[in-house]
């Protein structure tokens, strides 16, 4: 099968996906936190911590962040079996494939062009996941399976293997997405080394053949002992002879210490760059369980909550090989708030995601005490970290519409007007972005495309010094409950700037309403879905919209 083929997995239930709400978020300032002063001038205040279902969360922030995440590191629950006790292993598996989907297809659209996505996985479900990404982002931008040593000590009670691994999958928005290179470390270094006290410093001999035919790649040399040297059958010299002798007169060439020894090409220790990451990381490298245990326990003496939280280190490494400082980072799956912590320490933004109550339990005072410069564990030394910067918090608004006592969608009691409009902007795609001077102006899509929402029941007399106040030259979408008078075919001709729209039932059909749990926990979740039939257009008791037909 050729790399431009495409493979796809097959599972019970692939062909179902929720018609997920486009929610707006709601800023909590109680729970928001930031330094009392700044620590330097590069100090982050715009990080967001989102307290909600990540699935619903994700999609909240396609709108905003579409093409501007550059690393996307998620540790998605491993699907071990203990989660799914009540369903048989096919369905579990099942439904573990189609909640990772939902939620890889919008990673991949908040991804930035050299934006990259890293997942932490096990053998349980390694192999599916792989091939669930080469669907969703192609089979030439999967980077690479990484190799972490988690273990640092063989696990004897293990009945067949004792694990020392999970993996990483690394996938690319991009098929040319390049990491960057890693600082190098005196082990790297220790290789090189000075023989003939070479000026230039240590060198490393390089191998002067190479397997690509080059047209100025055959010809003999003779080394100063007068032996002669010929490429070997099948490969060539990688530098022509004129450039092999300019080499020798410039001491790059190495005959050996006798001068009688196959030559080499030196590789000078001050002329290479940084190192190419591996993918094998080690625990000396990259931290281990154990680590990331006792970070836990330094931050929260007693508390056993987190069972295999992830090193500091291993985010740190992810974060220097997939992003610069400045850049925006995202995890959906927040847990213990490892990713934000170490983003914070590195200076990137970074916008993490939890629904559990230990948002506010752990990863809140976590946090505090990393801008506080309060936690001495993980990065913070490597990384010279002294306090700063900050995060918002948000939640999930409510579902737009909720039914009412007698079964009919009706707009939620708990959205202000504001709301309102904020919402209805996201679902039709505007930018909310309400004018200070223009009454009607809500939001925009271009420079001369505007929206206005309204709960009024709008007259033709209305409608028309509204046209007019708009303009030839720009056009308006009016979201309102109702509007008489007129038609709607007459409507659009009488106001060709004017595009007039009922609510709810607008957006009756847009979503699933009322949904706030597309948890990986799922027990959590219905055994099957009814679909939602449209509510009826006819006035009913109860909605915030008494609606008239013209």
């Amino acid at each position: 099968m050729s790399k431009k083929q495409k493979l796809e997995l097959t599972w019970i239930g692939k062909e179902k996906r929720p018609k997920l709400e486009p929610r707006i978020l709601l800023e909590d300032p109680t729970q928001s936190y930031h330094a009392e002063r700044r620590v330097t001038e590069g100090d982050l205040f715009d990080n967001r911590l989102i307290f909600g279902d990540n699935l619903l969360a994700l999609k909240a922030l396609e709108q905003e962040y579409t093409g501007k995440v550059k690393c996307c590191f998620i540790d998605p629950p491993y699907n071990t079996g203990s989660a799914f006790a009540h369903y048989d292993d096919g369905l579990e598996h099942s439904i573990w494939l189609s909640l990772m989907r939902d939620r890889l297809e919008i990673i991949r659209r908040l991804l930035a062009a050299d934006g990259s996505l890293w997942i932490t996985i096990d053998d349980n479900e390694a192999h599916y996941l792989k091939v669930l990404g080469d669907e969703i982002f192609g089979r030439d931008c999967y980077v690479s399976t990484l190799v972490w040593e988690k273990a640092d000590s063989p696990r004897n009670s293990a009945r067949q293997f004792s694990t020392d691994h999970d993996y990483v999958l690394v996938f690319s928005k991009m098929p040319d997405w390049q990491p960057f290179r890693l600082a190098r470390t005196e082990e790297a270094n220790a290789i090189y080394k000075n023989p003939d006290n070479d000026p230039k410093g240590p060198w490393l001999p390089g191998d002067p053949y190479a397997n690509k035919p080059y047209s100025k790649g055959r010809y003999e040399v003779v080394g100063p002992t007068g032996r002669t040297f010929s490429p070997p059958a099948g490969r060539f010299w990688r530098v022509s002879e004129e450039n092999f002798w300019r080499l020798d007169n410039e001491g790059r060439i190495w005959w050996g210490p006798k001068g009688n020894a196959r030559p080499s090409i030196k590789r000078y220790l001050s002329e290479v760059g940084k190192l190419v990451p591996r993918t094998i990381w080690s625990k000396q490298d990259a931290g281990s369980n154990r680590t990331s245990k006792n970070e836990m326990r330094a931050l929260f003496p007693g508390d056993a909550s987190f069972d295999t939280p992830k090193p500091e280190r291993l985010l740190q490494r992810v974060l220097l090989v997939a992003t610069q400082p400045g850049d925006l980072v995202l995890d959906s799956f927040a847990g213990s708030g490892t990713t934000g912590a170490v983003a914070h320490k590195m200076g990137r933004r970074w916008i993490m995601i939890e629904l559990g109550e230990h948002c506010h339990t752990h990863i809140i005072p976590r946090l505090q005490k990393v801008i506080d410069g309060e936690d001495p564990g993980g990065i913070t030394e490597a990384a010279g970290w002294k306090g700063g910067g900050g995060f918002r918090y948000y939640r999930l608004a409510p579902s737009l519409l909720e039914q009412d006592r007698w079964g009919n969608w009706v707009i939620n009691r708990e959205y202000n007007a504001a709301m309102l409009a904020e919402a209805l902007c996201k679902l039709e795609g505007f930018t909310y972005a309400p004018s200070e001077t223009l009454w009607w102006l809500h939001g925009h899509s271009t420079e001369r495309d505007f929206i206005w929402v309204t709960t009024q029941n709008l007259s033709a007399e209305q409608l028309q010094a509204l046209s007019d106040e708009v303009g030839e030259a720009r056009s308006l979408l009016v979201l309102c409950s109702a509007f008489r008078g007129v038609s709607a075919d007459a409507a659009a001709e009488r106001w060709p700037n004017l595009t007039l729209k009922k609510i709810p039932r607008v957006v009756l059909a847009r979503c699933e309403w009322g949904r706030d749990d597309y948890s990986l926990n799922v027990q959590n979740l219905p055994m099957a879905e009814q679909d939602q039939e449209p509510a009826s257009d006819q006035p009913r008791q109860g909605s915030l919209f008494d609606e008239q037909e013209p």
